[in-house]
């Protein structure tokens, strides 16, 4: 896990007065040999319970999200440390891992490279997740050691190249502790889900994240930083060139593609369309090395973009099979933007109520879709009908039965208009890029 998951609220700096949680069994070798490997392997098949896992990657550095380094510890079979560079795949440890259950901390974050690896949970259980269902303010990992076990953790090695090598001894430390307490949590968070009665919630969630799989982004090149600086679609053209040229060249050298050019220069050359690489070096933002070596790259870039005809320029906004954004809904359709505000109040107050934060009761997409375009049914089939229509977009049974009654009574009973200025507001926190 290269960082902490932040919260909507943050996440605070460990408390200096608690005392540093260590190592109970000291520093483990880095396993980067067949006959290591092989060791580990026996260690894990001989534990018992649940394996706690983490991984870390090399995020700013690499263009890759690979592991480069497996982090793993279980009863019986204490903590590995296992370079994967080293190893074709690790489906060895997969194996005597088995049936048993995974215990990980932002599980959406480390799922995908540990599958690259060979590695594949049977059940799990997400720490970080578990604290959101109970309504704890905060979840980093950090917080949540300092608040149930009472130790402080340092996260100063969390934006590290995990990918050089040799791997420093405070990196491997710090690599060391994030699965050191992560059974004592899982045991004390699983307590907490089945006192409150969130335990099937959790469980579905659980069961979710091991088979879920993000779909690909429409345009992804819409996702640079300050697009909606770019001045008309020719400039958006450009920044399409530049940023899949980009793309391409920092997969080519597994390198972030930041590091080529940042993101703003990308904007200002789209904006001004310099026609060749003097003009180019002379833009804000194209300079260092990679500007410099790629030079020729990025003119040819900003030349197609210039060259193509106008019915080929890329839209000014993105396509999308969804609703409009929700600031316009009042204009466009003021009965949904009412339905919209009815559903709001609602799920705020079951929220207050249940503990658990708006979005983990429902991703907001899927909300805005059903109140945008209800089923067309026969109101005593209504409440069935938004039911089946949020588990088709992927809501799991829990948030179902906790949302389709809500979303249907909005349904039938919109609220008042919203002033415009509060729709804006209002708006605001469902507008930003989701993570499901």
């Amino acid at each position: 896990m290269t960082t902490d998951t932040p919260s909507p609220t943050g996440e605070e700096p460990p408390d200096e007065t608690a005392p540093l949680l260590t190592l109970r069994d000291g520093l483990p070798e880095i396993t980067d040999t067949p006959e290591g490997l092989a060791a580990v392997v026996a260690r894990v098949a001989a534990g018992t319970g649940p394996i706690g896992l983490d991984a870390e990657r090399a995020s700013g550095y690499r263009y890759s999200a690979r592991a480069y380094l497996v982090q793993l510890r279980r009863e019986g079979a204490g903590t590995a440390l296992i370079d994967p560079v080293a190893f074709p795949d690790l489906t060895s440890l997969n194996e005597a891992i088995g049936d048993a259950e995974w215990i990980l901390h932002a599980a959406s974050q480390d799922l995908p490279c540990l599958r690259e690896v060979g590695l594949r949970p049977a059940a799990l259980f997400d720490t970080e997740l578990a604290a959101r269902l109970l309504g704890y303010p905060r979840v980093g990992l950090a917080t949540l050691v300092e608040s149930i076990v009472g130790k402080s953790m340092r996260k100063e090695h969390s934006a590290a190249d995990w990918s050089q090598r040799p791997l420093p001894t405070p990196w491997l430390e710090y690599a060391a502790l994030d699965v050191e307490v992560l059974l004592e949590l899982r045991e004390v968070l699983g307590r907490e889900l089945e006192e409150t009665g969130k335990a099937e919630w959790a469980r579905q969630e659980f069961e979710h994240l091991i088979s879920f799989e993000p779909s690909p982004r429409l345009d992804p090149w819409r996702r640079t930083s300050g697009i909606h600086k770019a001045k008309g679609r020719r400039a958006l053209a450009a920044v399409r060139e530049l940023w899949t040229v980009r793309d391409e060249l920092a997969e080519e050298l597994d390198t972030t593609p930041g590091r080529l050019i940042p993101d703003a220069a990308v904007i200002a050359a789209a904006n001004a369309l310099p026609t060749n690489g003097k003009l180019l070096m002379s833009t804000p933002g194209f300079h260092g090395r990679g500007a410099r070596r790629y030079l020729d790259t990025w003119v040819e870039a900003l030349k197609r973009a210039r060259a193509l005809p106008d019915a080929e320029l890329p839209p000014l906004a993105n396509r999308s099979d969804g609703p409009p954004q929700v600031r316009s809904w009042a204009d466009r359709d003021p009965v949904a933007a009412a339905r919209l505000n009815a559903a709001r109040t609602a799920v705020t107050a079951l929220s207050e109520e249940r503990n658990v934060p708006i979005e983990n009761l429902l991703t907001p997409d899927y909300m805005r879709r059903v109140l945008w375009s209800p089923p067309k049914v026969a109101e005593a089939q209504l409440e069935e009908a938004v039911g089946a229509e949020l588990l088709r977009l992927g809501a799991r049974q829990w948030q179902v039965d906790l949302m389709a009654p809500l979303i249907a009574e909005a349904i039938r009973h919109p609220a008042e208009p919203a002033a415009p200025e509060e729709q804006v507001e209002a708006a605001a926190p469902d507008d930003r890029p989701e993570a499901d």
